[in-house]
């Protein structure tokens, strides 16, 4: 699968979400799923590991991906090394997987087409 320029989740934008509100269901997690590239869904988790040629392009897609964060105000745990970035979202007020998890994963993929 490849970045889809097409995916309606790029022009969405997240939107607050407050404890109480339910989770995903897993067929609905699994269908947005499909939307992104190279992400899996493991323990409740959205996850993707970014990989590049050094530090700075590594440290370039943290500091873009902080952007995305900032502009959507959902942020994602970040495990940063040399030349990979390993991705995770979770919304903690739902304790589990919502829609802008999955908006702000099509971001960063579109991130690394520019």
């Amino acid at each position: 699968m490849s970045y889809d320029k097409t995916n309606a989740l790029l022009i969405k934008r997240c939107v607050p979400c407050e404890g109480g509100m339910p989770a995903l269901k897993t067929n609905e997690a699994t269908a947005l799923l499909k939307k992104l590239d190279g992400w899996e869904i493991n323990q409740g988790v959205l996850r993707k590991t970014f990989r590049f040629k050094d530090y700075y392009q590594t440290m370039a897609f943290v500091n873009a991906s902080a952007w995305v964060s900032h502009r959507e105000d959902h942020h994602p745990d970040l495990i940063v090394s040399y030349n990979q970035c390993v991705v995770t979202y979770i919304t903690h007020a739902i304790k589990g997987l919502s829609e802008n998890d999955f908006i702000c994963a099509a971001k960063l993929d579109a991130l690394m087409e520019i």
